[in-house]
């Protein structure tokens, strides 16, 4: 089955997932699937393109099978056709990505990202059946290389033989190697898309098309007003801002990033974090104390920015 190939053009955020206490729930929280909602809404509202939810940032690992499924629909219903809802479904074998990609079809999700077979470290042939296996649901998929993470490394020769598959439109690049945006678009003609925050500028000018993001979370209108700069040729307003925003950025890149931009989403104050899921516990009083300057850095600036156009 093949699938006609999809604007990703703009900032697909890649969501966070809120909880709430119940002590009858996994590690004593539940999926508040209405906060999650409400911060769907929030991210469309912005500007943001679309959202990606069940992805690292949505602690898709620690979710029940049952939770798995229903953040996709609470996704679904939330954008409800205002943009893009892209669908995690990472799996350790390409049996259970398979399962979830088919659930992200039938829930209504417009298309999938998908990381290599996570845990074991996968051969070349293996990687290959992995998305082949994937590419036969039908659904339009973007492919994931982060390889500080998976221990699997989706090189731009590899990549290029993955486009080959039919419903394989785009890939998140997380090698933090800005050489390869141009190396993969010299070898194929699929989207690639900015996956690291703070290498989002510097990807942009040298040609990615989107940004799948974490830090839009916290900072939707600023991030889509950045990709806006850039992609209309407004370098250096969009420098500007980038390099203001930018060193709360880098938490996205560091091991902590899920409880930064969750306590990041808190501080900006217009929408909810909340607390992590093991096996991810609290910042250390450390790194709270730094994310916290850096997040303040950012919100000063955008403040003291608003005035003076304003």
């Amino acid at each position: 089955m093949t699938t006609q190939k999809f604007d990703l053009g703009g900032v697909v955020v890649a969501t966070t997932l809120a909880f709430t206490p119940d002590p009858s729930a996994p590690a004593g929280l539940a999926v508040d699937y209405d906060r999650f909602a409400a911060h769907c809404d929030f991210l469309i509202e912005n500007g943001c393109r679309g959202v990606g939810p069940n992805g690292s940032l949505g602690e898709y690992s620690s979710l029940t099978d049952e939770e798995r499924r229903n953040v996709i629909k609470v996704a679904v219903e939330a954008v409800g056709g205002r943009g893009l809802v892209v669908a995690g479904v990472h799996g350790v074998g390409w049996h259970q990505a398979v399962k979830w990609a088919e659930y992200a079809k039938e829930d209504g999700a417009d298309g999938v990202l998908l990381l290599p077979p996570t845990i074991y470290r996968a051969n070349r042939a293996e990687v290959i059946e992995h998305y082949s296996r994937v590419n036969e649901v039908g659904l339009p998929i973007m492919l994931y290389n982060n390889p500080i993470d998976t221990k699997v490394d989706l090189t731009p020769d590899l990549v290029a033989e993955l486009a080959q598959l039919e419903n394989v439109v785009a890939i998140k690049e997380f090698t933090t190697d800005i050489r390869r945006v141009l190396e993969i678009q010299e070898l194929c003609d699929i989207d690639v898309i900015a996956g690291a925050d703070d290498l989002l500028f510097e990807s942009l000018v040298v040609g990615a098309t989107g940004w799948f993001a974490g830090y839009p979370n916290a900072f939707p209108k600023e991030a889509v007003e950045i990709y806006t700069l850039v992609t209309d040729g407004r370098i250096d307003e969009a420098r500007e801002l980038y390099r203001n925003l930018v060193p709360v950025f880098r938490w996205d890149s560091k091991t902590e990033f899920v409880q930064a931009i969750k306590l990041s989403i808190d501080l900006a104050g217009q929408s909810y974090g909340g607390p992590t899921r093991p096996p991810r516990g609290p910042l250390s009083a450390e790194h709270e104390a730094r994310v916290r300057r850096d997040t303040q850095n950012a919100l000063d600036y955008i403040a003291t920015r608003s005035s003076r156009v304003g």
